[in-house]
């Protein structure tokens, strides 16, 4: 849709900004999607795992290489054999279930099948990320809107440019929005297939 704002150089950059501020919502919630766990295992299943490694809380990824060698196990090769024990206790407490085993070099995360119930918890969890997505991109299209009345207010623009950018803005919104819902649905419908 060509922009009608393209005649307002500051309302132009004023519609790049919610733009880019909206794509790195979307963005963010397309990393938390990536963590949730489907049945299937993902190298990606441990990023939001941290470790106490010597007083900085380290992802497992800057401390070992993470590899999915088949379809239900991922496979931790940390860098330092020191840090295993370490590793395996932030991977244990992690609250996701994992029952991880080494032998002193490796270790080794077997994913277990998810039950129905455990299905139906990862996709209320990411619901509710996904409102909190939809609220943040909300939120950012209020602020927008603010800064489009106070241009108006300040005789910066006509009435008729506040009503076309606030169109644009709601636009855009609605856009934004369609896409982390389609991208729960995907996930949702990955998460609740056997």
């Amino acid at each position: 849709m060509a922009s009608q704002m393209a005649n307002i150089p500051a309302l132009k950059e004023l519609q790049g900004q919610i733009q880019t501020r909206m794509n790195k919502t979307v963005d963010d919630f397309r990393a938390s999607l990536v963590g949730v766990r489907t049945g299937r295992a993902s190298v990606h299943m441990l990023d939001a795992i941290r470790v106490d490694y010597y007083g900085s809380e380290m992802p497992v990824n800057q401390l070992a290489t993470v590899s999915t060698p088949e379809a239900t196990l991922i496979v931790v090769s940390p860098f330092d054999p020191t840090v295993v024990p370490m590793i395996e206790k932030a991977i244990r407490n992690s609250g996701q279930g994992f029952n991880p085993m080494h032998d002193g070099k490796v270790i080794r995360i077997p994913i277990p099948p998810m039950t129905e119930e455990r299905r139906k918890e990862a996709v209320k969890q990411l619901a509710s990320v996904l409102e909190d997505h939809k609220t943040s991109i909300r939120n950012i299209r209020r602020d927008g809107n603010d800064t489009i009345k106070k241009a108006t207010k300040d005789k910066l623009i006509s009435a008729d440019d506040e009503k076309r950018a606030m169109e644009e803005t709601q636009a855009m919104t609605d856009t934004e929005i369609k896409r982390v819902e389609d991208l729960f649905k995907a996930k949702e419908k990955e998460v609740l297939s056997l």
